[in-house]
């Protein structure tokens, strides 16, 4: 018997699919629809409009188009909620987006995500007791 004749059957045996061997597809889940992340082309140039502090970690951004977005910043920042004026580090592009960083009181705060939402929280009224 010349060895060819042998090496023909377990060659088409490899080429012939096995179903019981392969794996069953994953089932489609739904998931939880991600917020894509945003951006504000020529924020260097007048493209942020207004901005609100949140807190010590998150900042409100208004674009000129009117449309707000919410950065969260990767540090704990203590100064944000007193100060009247922060710098925007928009890289050369010039665009604030998830990459890009905020200086307050000349310290640089990273930002960890920067997506785009309805609008700021709304402002609590004072109340005198």
């Amino acid at each position: 018997m010349k060895p060819l004749s042998l090496f023909l059957p377990i060659a088409l045996l490899a080429a012939v699919p096995f179903p019981a061997l392969a794996e069953p597809a994953a089932p489609e889940t739904e998931a939880a629809p991600s917020q894509a992340d945003a951006s504000i082309p020529f924020a260097n140039h007048g493209g942020v409009w207004n901005w609100r502090a949140e807190g010590n970690r998150t900042v409100y951004f208004e674009d000129n188009h009117r449309n707000w977005y919410k950065a969260e910043l990767m540090g704990f920042a203590p100064d944000l909620p007193f100060v009247n004026f922060i710098g925007l580090d928009t890289r050369p592009n010039g665009t604030l987006d998830r990459w890009s960083a905020v200086y307050i009181h000349g310290q640089r705060y990273p930002l960890t995500s920067f997506v785009k939402v309805d609008g700021p929280p709304v402002k609590k009224a004072k109340t005198d007791k």
